[in-house]
């Protein structure tokens, strides 16, 4: 697991970097999700308990939206939505905005930056995604102002999904779930490719355990909470708001 301190991890620009020369593989579920255990079950059953949480959907925001995969397949069950796609790189939400904007007869914008600067309006989206981006986050402090907007930016009846690379609480079962993880890397890219993941999440994540981030979701004011999923070091969970 990471050993690097918050202090030494990349700085957004760096990650912004990173991720402008990615579109392509990112355009791609099959490739550009390979290092996530499950994902592609994870972003259907985010989705799904979207769409099972509120029986009117209208508008929906995806944080971290990448070439917009996980907007696509919500789209799949509920078209016409209003999308707004945040991201740091410019050319995902180039990307993003092209493959929504021919998915969606409703209105879709693109706010490039971090979410947690932007002005975005409370309290008006229906669902909120947010995939593989949230352990870009540091200190608690940094995780609870997050969320806290988030919660703020909820619609009432709305709901938030996450899906995400999360730790452990204790050192042993953190130990032998990032070993598991290893042999999933190892068993599809060989150790080179394991070793190059491992090296860029060590560098660029941060990530919590799942239990922190449920209790964390209640405590900013989720009325609900739904573990949907959990394979090794990757989860798919969410909230409603009352």
């Amino acid at each position: 697991m990471a050993t690097r301190s918050l202090e030494e991890k990349s700085t957004l620009e760096q990650i912004r970097e990173r991720f402008d020369g990615d579109v392509e593989r990112f355009s791609n579920l099959d490739t550009g999700q390979a290092a996530t255990i499950d994902a592609p079950l994870a972003m259907e059953l985010i989705t799904r308990a979207a769409v099972a949480s509120k029986a009117t959907i209208r508008r929906m925001l995806d944080i971290g939206c990448g070439a917009g995969n996980n907007t696509l397949k919500l789209l799949e069950y509920v078209p016409g939505l209003e999308c707004d796609l945040v991201d740091l790189s410019l050319p995902m939400l180039e990307r993003a905005q092209a493959r929504v904007a021919a998915a969606t007869s409703g209105r879709v914008r693109t706010f490039q930056g971090d979410f947690r600067a932007l002005e975005l309006p409370d309290g008006t989206y229906d669902v909120i995604l947010a995939a593989a981006v949230l352990h870009h986050l540091r200190d608690d402090r940094d995780w609870e102002a997050a969320f806290a907007k988030i919660f703020r930016m909820t619609a009432p009846g709305g709901s938030f999904w996450i899906t995400d690379l999360v730790a452990h609480e204790t050192a042993a079962v953190q130990e032998m779930m990032w070993s598991r993880y290893g042999s999933y890397l190892s068993g599809i890219g060989g150790e080179e490719y394991r070793d190059r993941v491992f090296a860029y999440i060590d560098q660029e994540d941060s990530p919590r355990p799942v239990t922190y981030q449920l209790d964390l979701l209640r405590r900013v004011g989720f009325a609900k909470v739904e573990l949907l999923h959990k394979n090794s070091c990757f989860a798919a969970f969410g909230a409603i708001k009352g």
